[in-house]
């Protein structure tokens, strides 16, 4: 049982009334980590607008920002979001083998080769931020990514870090009814 009270769909108003209608028309539920966010409405709105900026990225593809999502749950243990965007990739067509292998090796991923460059980087930032190097760098900005899309990809990967945090101070339940 959760530690803090959350906004239920019924009881549900203004702002938070509209984003959980916009999940329950996109993926049919409403997510856990956003449920969490109803009991601060200022900072609910803030995150589903930056969802919102991320659904219409000029150059993160939503399938790149899944895969971030996935790989860095993934790595945190943070089951719900590993779930989520497991059932996400699946339905982009993804499979079990893909998925396994990319925990390894997220070069292993199915993605055009600037995406899965940037896919490598964000992992590699993540596991051990010093060992980003300019070389990294540049090489994304040869695969045509500039240094916009390094911090808006390398910011959808560490926010997962807040949340996963979050969700078990607060005893969140984590499962994902979409499985």
């Amino acid at each position: 049982m959760a530690l803090i009270k959350t906004v239920p769909p019924e009881k549900a108003e203004g702002i938070i009334k509209e984003g959980y209608n916009i999940f329950m028309e996109r993926i049919g539920i409403i997510p856990k980590p956003m449920e969490m966010m109803s009991t601060s409405p200022a900072l609910f709105e803030l995150h589903l607008k930056r969802i919102q900026y991320y659904s219409t990225h000029p150059k993160l593809s939503f399938t790149l920002l899944a895969h971030i999502r996935y790989l860095v749950a993934h790595r945190l243990d943070y089951q719900f979001c590993t779930d989520l965007n497991e059932f996400i990739l699946k339905k982009a067509g993804v499979d079990n083998a893909t998925l396994k292998k990319m925990k390894e090796d997220p070069s292993a991923s199915l993605l055009e080769e600037n995406e899965k460059a940037m896919l490598v980087f964000v992992m590699k930032a993540i596991k051990d931020p010093s060992s980003v190097t300019a070389d990294d760098i540049q090489n994304l900005k040869d695969l045509g990514w500039e240094d916009r899309d390094m911090v808006d990809a390398l910011t959808q990967g560490v926010s997962m870090i807040d949340h996963s945090i979050m969700m078990q101070v607060f005893k969140m339940d984590q499962n994902c009814l979409l499985k």
